[in-house]
């Protein structure tokens, strides 16, 4: 299990992670969180949002930044301190969101990382913000 040293990072740096949003995983995400608002789940009152049809769980695609952070960019070993996150758009069954981290900024004195974070769907953004990691210096 190991990510990047700290001093291994460099500002600019990124790392992205792909997934197609399907109905199970909103099914098992609602399952798991326990949010099973009907926008979500239920496609005949859905239909009647402002959506229009049923449309993914924004943290379920906020989720795959958190993939990009942990498996990618700083990687395994790296421990997550804060998140912003700003929704832009709905994420349609069947979409392909990719999560791209990328670094900003570098802290040193606490060996801690920013990054852009923002979610994709066809080149568009549905989810963009920031988000500040601590990473393991080397031994």
């Amino acid at each position: 299990m190991s990510g990047y040293f700290f001093e291994d990072l460099v500002i600019g740096q990124t790392a992205s992670f792909a997934k197609t949003i399907t109905e199970a995983d909103i099914l098992l995400f609602a399952a798991v969180s326990g949010d099973t608002n009907p926008v979500h789940i239920n496609a005949e009152a859905a239909a009647l949002s402002l959506f229009k049809e049923r449309v993914a769980h924004g943290m379920l695609s906020a989720g795959l930044i958190s993939a990009a952070l942990g498996t990618k960019l700083p990687g395994p070993g790296c421990i997550y301190l804060n998140q912003s996150l700003r929704f832009r758009a709905p994420v349609k069954i069947g979409a392909t969101v990719t999560a791209t981290v990328i670094i900003t900024a570098l802290d040193p004195k606490k060996n801690h990382v920013t990054l852009d974070t923002v979610c994709t769907v066809g080149g568009k953004p549905v989810i963009d913000g920031e988000a500040v990691m601590l990473v393991q210096g080397r031994p």
